[in-house]
Formats: structure tokens, C-alpha cells, sequence
């Protein structure tokens, strides 16, 4: 898959840009703050319907203007794809793909994958298992509807449990019959979460640590393993038999919301031994798994964002993690970064074709490909 042109207006602090791509590298250079990430944030919106950062559509507006666009024209397994999204502040936002606007968003998601590295992935290992377990939903999610419904079912249906738990707890003759009923519908949905999620890592493992080993060039022994509640108990049973705690907590203790991804590091956890360079090595690693999953599955190369991915890289890995983003395992790919002569140096070693965008305060021009020496 591929995304040919980009036209942002009024998104972040874009004002406006329209962008002609290279099929296989694309870089976007500039000083901290410029607008880059706010570039990928955009073409992050088109796949996903929402930002990258959480914000709410109208923060995403810039400054004080009434209103922002995206707009992505893609080569895609499906064809020609038009994708625009527009927003006004006070209205609903509009979606369209080839100029028909969607029902439901969630029809979107899966049209157009996509895998991005940033920053903010460094989550996955020093936050909570709540991160992880997104992490997981998230990419099943766009190649698995079924997968996709069951957790939206799940997740309302847990929403719907914990206000009856409150209300029961306030209630002389509480509504056994109806918890049950929630219950055997969770669990079921329940099941088919966990089985997915387990099959996912399982999957990802292998490949997560051959990709870590070419990143670091094998000095560590990473792992992975999926910690979930049906190992210990049958859901449904597990679900029955907590119901006399979860009356008093108010809220629902056992289930699939509570599993976890745990990340070892020669047997311990990563979190507590891994250093900043081997963190981020790891988290690079299993973004490119999941890069390959997609790849898999979706019988097409996802789009592939990398977001100020050489903070924290030692100079070997940074340019080990290039020359592999360059190779013909990867398509089109999004660099950012603070310099060119960098960028330049290891592309140019690769011989795979590539732009570099200069991104100076919301403003995005293509460079001259014969400028080798400018460093923003």
C-alpha cells in the first residue's frame, strides 16, 4: 500500500500543505516543534479516524481557525482510495472514502493499516498492563472484525455490569437473574478475546526477537508471554464465583480486562533491568512484529510512521534500524528527525528511493535532493 499525495489544512499547527510522496522513503526534517509529528499525526487521522496523541478533534484544530482537512489519496490492494476528513467546530466531523461518507467509523478501520513508532510507545513497557492489552486490541483489530466486535461487546457489556453492581449494592432485593445474564455474555465474548490475544503473541514472539537481535546485534535475550485469567479459572465460573466481592467493590474484579503481556529481559522484567537503549530497541522490535502481522494478514505492506526513533539509539542501532527500514521487508516508510546529513548518509548507502521534506513552523517543502549539507 501506498499513499501518493497528502493535503493537510488547519490540522495541529499545519496550516497548509500538499505533499507529492516517494513510494519509499519519506523524511521529514526539522527543529523540535516544527510540525513533523503533527505530519504523521495526519496521516495516522486517515487510517484510524482519530489522532495519535488522544486529542479531541477540536484541539486538533489549529490556533483559532473554524475548522481543519485531511486528505490522503492511497494505492491500495482495493484500488484507487480517496480518503477525506473534514471538521468544523460546533458540527459533526465527515468521513469519506472516494467521496462517500461512512456510517460507522469503525467500517473504516483495517481499509488502510498502519504501524507507527513513537515516543509514546515507551508506554508499553514502564506503564500498566492497560497499555499492552490497547496495544494487543489495537492491532487485531484491523485485520480481525469479528475480533473487533466481541471486544466493543465486551467492553459495554462490562460498562453495563459495574452500574448494576452499584445499583444492587444499593438494592434490598438485588436482580441475580440479570447479572447472569451479563455474565455468560461476557464470558463468552471473554473467551474469544483471550484465545485471539494469546495466539497474537504467540505469533509475535519469534519475530520480536530476531528483530531485536539485528537491532542490538543479539546481546540480549528478550521474551514474551501472555498472562491471562483462564490459565487460573473458567470465566464464566470465575465470574459467579467473585460476585459477593464485586458487590461490595462496585466494579468487576475478574475477566479478560485484567490480562497482561509480560515483557522479560534474560528472564527478568524488562522494566526493571533494561536500559533506555534496550527499552526502546525492544519496543522498535515488536512495532516492526507487528508491522509483519499486518503485512501477513492484510496481504499488503502497511504504511510505517517512525517518530523521533533515534532519541536513546546508540549510533550502530540507529543506522542498523535504517538500512533495515530501506531493505525491501519494509514499503513506504515515514522518517522524522532533526538531521539531514544523517538521513542522507545512510539512505544514499541503501539506494532505495527517497524525499526529504524540510518542516520549519507548520510549513512543509520538499528538499533539494542536491542540498547534502543542511541540518535543522
Amino acid at each position: 500500500m501506498r499513499l501518493d499525495k497528502l493535503s493537510i489544512v488547519n490540522y495541529r499547527n499545519i496550516g497548509a500543505a500538499d505533499l507529492t510522496l516517494s513510494a519509499g522513503v519519506n523524511c521529514l526534517v526539522g527543529e523540535n516543534g516544527a510540525g513533523k509529528t503533527n505530519i504523521l499525526d495526519a496521516i495516522y487521522y486517515l487510517s484510524f479516524c482519530k489522532s495519535l496523541s488522544g486529542l479531541t478533534d477540536s484541539l486538533n484544530i489549529r490556533h483559532e481557525e473554524p475548522f481543519f482537512v485531511v486528505q490522503g489519496t492511497y494505492d491500495a490492494p482495493s484500488g484507487r482510495e480517496e480518503v477525506y476528513c473534514g471538521f468544523k467546530r460546533g458540527q459533526k466531523k465527515q468521513f469519506k472514502r472516494n467521496k462517500k461518507e461512512y456510517q460507522r467509523l469503525s467500517d473504516h478501520i483495517g481499509l488502510l493499516p498502519l504501524v507507527v513508532i513513537s515516543p509514546a510507545d515507551e508506554a508499553l513497557i514502564s506503564e500498566s498492563a492497560e497499555a499492552r492489552r490497547k496495544y494487543a486490541d489495537g492491532v487485531i483489530s484491523q485485520c480481525d472484525k469479528t475480533y473487533m466486535e466481541s471486544l466493543m461487546a465486551h467492553n459495554r457489556l462490562l460498562t453495563q455490569r459495574n452500574i448494576l453492581l452499584k445499583q444492587m449494592a444499593a438494592s434490598e432485593r438485588p436482580d441475580l437473574g440479570l447479572l447472569d445474564v451479563y455474565d455468560q455474555q461476557i464470558a463468552h465474548h471473554g473467551n474469544i478475546i483471550s484465545a485471539k490475544r494469546r495466539e497474537f503473541v504467540e505469533w509475535l514472539k519469534p519475530v520480536v526477537t530476531n528483530l531485536y537481535n539485528q537491532i542490538s546485534d543479539g546481546h540480549e535475550d528478550v521474551g514474551m508471554a501472555y498472562a491471562t485469567c483462564l490459565d487460573r479459572y473458567d470465566l464464566y465460573g470465575g465470574l459467579v464465583e467473585a460476585r459477593p466481592r464485586d458487590l461490595i467493590l462496585g466494579y468487576t474484579s475478574r475477566g479478560v480486562q485484567k490480562d497482561d503481556i509480560e515483557i522479560t529481559m534474560d528472564g527478568y522484567q524488562i522494566k526493571r533491568v533494561g536500559s533506555q537503549g534496550q527499552r526502546k530497541s525492544f519496543v522498535i522490535a515488536l512495532k516492526l512484529a507487528q508491522y509483519h502481522y499486518l503485512t501477513e494478514r492484510k496481504a499488503t505492506r502497511p504504511l510505517l510512521l517512525l517518530d523521533d526513533v533515534f532519541d536513546k539509539l546508540d549510533s550502530s542501532r540507529g543506522d542498523r534500524l535504517i538500512a533495515m527500514m530501506a531493505s525491501d521487508d519494509f514499503g513506504q516508510t515515514f522518517i522524522t528527525d532533526t538531521d539531514m546529513a544523517r538521513l542522507k548518509d545512510v539512505l544514499g548507502k541503501v539506494g532505495k528511493d527517497y524525499k526529504i521534506f524540510i518542516v520549519d513552523r507548520g510549513k512543509a517543502t520538499e528538499a533539494d535532493p542536491q542540498d547534502t549539507q543542511t541540518r535543522q
